[in-house]
């Protein structure tokens, strides 16, 4: 027998099969032949492979979209992926607005209020741009590159063993069907060993699915701990942000109480003064835990006099040195002013605790 006939008895034979399965496959559809049903425990880890990979895939996409919400810059970035090239690196939102706000600080004059306050934050937001790329790609590396190492890797290997079991159990069902349709004797006898051998081939692929699918498990905790690397990623980035804008806002609330004129502002123009702890009350007074109070003339009163005041606290503050007073939302402690202190800063007292804490954290209680 020479190449070419193996070859077309091999296409012959291939075809058959397809031919038989496609058959068997049909009429189960309608109701004609019977189907060997799986083992609830196979179907069982069979429906949670097919969960963890539609959530895998949602939550891997979702959390694209949270990582970088533009969607040319994804395309772009998958493109490059898949040419195995690195992307050129561009300024993130974050870094545009504080190269815009530093530039427009300069513009204005690094000497003036508004212009030293612009640099101020420009430089903060640079930052908070800098901590967003070690998020990305943090993220990427501990917790999406193993999302779709799943996707692109286990599971599909776990669906082409699927569908080769898949066949195997048609080739079975179609050796049965021929085993109930055979007449004669020696027909029949060669269907039933046409069942044995199909059988035993069905089990054998059952048996590689089973083992591969209880693998699942396995990934279950494999990305619990990638998850676990991603909430400590976020943590990271969202103190960091947090220290950045304390800092920041402590910085605006250590200007002078009244503002320079900037440079470009007639010197006959009056120029209205604002102190920067009534320019962050103001910013803070639409959101709703916020006072108004602390601007009022009952703050004036408790600085010029001795006495002292409870005051609600409107949001969490850590002291940044032992003379100040860590505070927590909500709780109510008791405040007064000494001589020569701050004006952006009164003494606290909580039970034995004292210390400074500032005023845009407080709201003057009745």
């Amino acid at each position: 027998m020479n190449i070419m006939d193996f070859n077309v008895k091999k296409l012959a034979a291939d075809a058959g099969t397809f031919l038989s399965r496609a058959v068997q496959f049909t009429e189960e559809k309608l109701g004609q032949a019977e189907k060997t049903e799986l083992d609830a425990h196979l179907e069982n880890l069979l429906s949670k492979a097919e969960c963890t990979k539609l959530w895998t895939e949602k939550i891997m996409k979702q959390t694209e979209v949270l990582l970088q919400p533009n969607p040319n810059a994804r395309i772009e970035e998958f493109v490059y992926e898949k040419l195995d090239r690195k992307a050129p690196s561009r300024m993130n939102n974050p870094e545009l607005l504080g190269q815009y706000m530093i530039d427009a600080g300069n513009e204005f004059g690094p000497g003036t209020a508004y212009g030293n306050a612009l640099i101020k934050c420009g430089e903060t937001q640079k930052r908070i741009g800098t901590a967003d790329r070690e998020l990305i790609q943090t993220s990427a590396i501990n917790f999406l590159t193993p999302l779709r190492n799943f996707i692109e890797g286990d599971y599909k290997t776990i669906t082409k063993e699927r569908k080769l079991l898949q066949n195997k159990r048609l080739d079975l069902d179609a050796a049965k069907t021929r085993l109930k349709k055979a007449k004669v004797a020696e027909a029949r006898a060669a269907s039933e060993q046409e069942v044995r051998i199909t059988q035993s081939e069905f089990d054998r692929q059952a048996e590689i699915t089973r083992l591969l699918l209880e693998g699942i498990s396995s990934t279950h905790a494999h990305h619990l701990r990638c998850l676990n690397d991603f909430v400590e990623a976020q943590m990271t980035y969202y103190a960091q942000c947090y220290q950045y804008m304390l800092d920041l806002q402590k910085q605006l609330g250590s200007f002078p109480s009244t503002f320079l004129s900037n440079n470009n502002q007639s010197s006959t123009t009056p120029v209205q003064s604002v102190s920067a702890p009534s320019v962050l009350a103001s910013a803070s007074a639409s959101l709703p835990s916020v006072s108004n109070s602390i601007v009022t003339s009952g703050l004036s009163e408790l600085k010029s006099s001795s006495g002292s005041r409870k005051a609600r606290v409107l949001y969490d503050y850590d002291a940044a040195n032992s003379s100040e007073l860590s505070l927590l939302a909500d709780e109510v402690i008791t405040v007064y002013s000494i001589p020569g202190m701050d004006s952006d800063w009164l003494m606290g007292e909580r039970g034995n605790q004292k210390g400074k804490v500032p005023i845009t954290y407080l709201e003057l209680l009745n």
